[in-house]
């Protein structure tokens, strides 16, 4: 599999650590963000081929992030994925119908998830 881009918008620099590690060993370029606003600066430059987005982020949230991206030509059809710790009931089918790709609670099933990235990059 060709080299790809990932954005990661994570506050958490332990989980943001732990994501671009993962990614890293994939294989993959990783563009790192801690908040809506450094994402949508981020994006302004470039667009990855997937983005991974917290849901619980300063600026707003990962969901009004997901809708910015949306809103935008570039960015439309983006591949976009919910990693957050909201894992309650509902929370899986709530994130997918407003959006996002794929869903991955935390903490992360590292093989899990480095196959529903690799999947989702084909």
């Amino acid at each position: 599999m060709p080299r790809r881009t990932v954005l990661v918008v994570e506050d958490n620099v332990i989980n943001r650590s732990l994501l671009r590690d993962l990614l890293v060993y994939g294989g993959h370029e990783v563009w790192e963000a801690g908040g809506v606003h450094q994402a949508l600066e981020r994006l302004e430059h470039g667009v990855p081929d997937i983005a991974l987005l917290d849901i619980q982020i300063p600026g707003g949230g990962g969901e009004a992030l997901l809708d910015r991206i949306r809103a935008d030509p570039r960015t439309t059809t983006l591949k976009v994925v919910a990693v957050t710790a909201l894992a309650m009931p509902g929370d899986r089918e709530r994130l997918l119908a407003a959006g996002f790709d794929a869903y991955v609670s935390k903490p992360i099933d590292t093989r899990e998830f480095l196959s529903l990235i690799f999947g989702l990059l084909e």
